[in-house]
Order: structure tokens, then sequence, then C-alpha cells
């Protein structure tokens, strides 16, 4: 049997390129995308030291440049015939207090970490629709389950893609093609380093909650994170289980951040997290 064909977006670092490197390993042939191809040495040199560059196929992708997707996804299928898992996982964070974020700061935050992934989704069902069979894995986060302060336009950009894939996945369940979210907590990666964008406003000077933030900064900073190869070893099991679960919480912070707000009272919750990151003050 040909080897199965993985599509990844954001694959030149983070959970990206270890998804990248993993599900070669497990024999798929990958087709690694990124929106900047200058970054591709990095993932060269990884796959090279995994020994499976021969398997990913790396090309230029913008998903916020809609109109360039249709044509990718059709030299991809000229080139490799089909599509057997799509992982949508590029994707940024605007940092900041709501207050401070602008409207535009929260569009390109919806852009990417929503209608990019909408627009790679509907873009690919039509082959999968043909095949009868795939796996679409969306990339979201514990933030689209359970949002704190600092955390408001990522966190609600993740909730909007849940609420989608929910949808989704029951449409799609009869055509053989599964939808699945992977729910990350806190692990080594870009999304809070090099991939965020502290929104203009949020440290300025002019700012009334600029302390808050800087504290909020701090906390982010300081807080542990995970090994992200757990997550791309995950993702491989999904990729390779032709009846996946809808949701799979990652992380036993994920875990916990979850089952507290499910079973605490409301304002039991909120003081836990207000206390804990310390910025319930002004």
């Amino acid at each position: 049997m040909a080897s199965k064909i993985a599509l990844i977006t954001g694959a030149s670092s983070g959970i990206g390129l270890l998804a990248t490197i993993e599900l070669a390993k497990a024999g798929y042939n990958v087709v690694a995308t990124m929106r900047n191809l200058d970054r591709k040495p990095i993932l060269e040199q990884a796959a090279r030291e995994a020994g499976v560059l021969e398997r990913i196929d790396m090309r230029r992708l913008n998903i916020t440049e809609h109109e360039t997707i249709a044509p990718v996804i059709a030299d991809l299928i000229r080139d490799h015939q089909r599509i057997d898992v799509l992982l949508n996982n590029a994707g940024f964070a605007v940092g900041g207090f709501s207050e401070d974020i602008t409207l535009d700061e929260l569009r390109l935050q919806f852009e990417t970490n929503f209608f990019g992934h909408v627009a790679m989704t509907k873009a690919v069902i039509p082959y999968m629709r043909q095949q009868r069979s795939g796996h679409i894995i969306m990339i979201s986060s514990i933030a689209g389950l359970v949002c704190t302060p600092g955390t408001g336009s990522y966190g609600s950009s993740k909730f909007a893609l849940e609420g989608w894939s929910e949808a989704l996945r029951m449409e799609l369940h009869a055509l053989g093609i599964k939808v699945v979210l992977v729910e990350p907590g806190s692990f080594k990666t870009d999304i809070w380093d090099r991939n965020v964008v502290v929104g203009k406003e949020a440290l300025s000077e002019k700012s009334p909650n600029k302390e808050r933030s800087r504290r909020f900064v701090e906390f982010v900073s300081k807080k542990p994170k995970s090994n992200a190869r757990v997550i791309a070893h995950l993702i491989v099991r999904i990729a390779n289980n032709p009846n996946p679960q809808l949701r799979y919480l990652i992380g036993a912070d994920a875990r916990v951040a979850y089952i507290l707000k499910r079973m605490l009272p409301w304002k039991i919750f909120e003081k836990l997290i207000l206390n804990r990151m310390g910025i319930d003050k002004s």
C-alpha cells in the first residue's frame, strides 16, 4: 500500500515541525508548509538528523492568503494523488488585556487562528469526500476551553475553532472524515515566545492595565512548560486511529484547569485564577 499523505501548516517550528518529523518516521509522506521558506533549513536539518528528509515535501503557504490555498492543494493532489491527514497547526497569540487590544489586532488573531483553519479545511474536504476518508486535526488549546486574563484574544479564536469543529465533525461523520481537536496546555513551543504579539497598547504608559499586563507577561514567562514532542506523538496516534475521539486534552495543567472549571462554582474558580496569576489589583 502506498504511503499516506499528511498536510501540515506552520511546519517550520514548534508542534508543526515535531509533528512533521514524527509522522514521517511513522511512514507518512508529509507536505510541510510554512509561511516563510527562509525557515526551511531548520526543518531540513531536523529531518536529516531523523533520517526522514526524503519523506518531506516543503512548500510555501500562508493560510491568511486565502486565494493561494486552492492552488497549493491542487498541486499537492497532482503530485501525491490524495490527502489522508490535514493538521491545522499554524497560529500565533495576541497577548494583552482585552481593553487594550485593538479591533485590527483581534481581527488578525481570528484571521489566522480561525479563518485560516476554516479556509484550509474547506479546501481539503472535497478531496477527502471523494476518498470517503481522512483525518482533519485542529491544534486548539486549553485556552479554547478555559480562558484566563491576558489571553482573551487568543482564547476567543480557539473557542470559535472549538465550536466550528464540533459541528463539522458531525456534518462529516457519514463521509468517513474524522475531525479532531488537540488541546495542549503549557508546552515548549513558539506560541507564547516567537509567535506571540503583545497588543501595541498593552504595555503602553497610557494603558490603565500597564502594571497588570507586566505581571501577566511575567506569569507566562515563568510558567513551567513541558516538551512538546509528546503532542507530536499524540498526533501520530490520532492519525493512525480509525475512530478518534473529538477532544484530546494534553498536559497536566490543561486537564486540571478543565476539571476545576467544570467542578468549582464560578466565583471560587475565578478567585483561584486571579490569585494564581497575581493580577487582581489595578
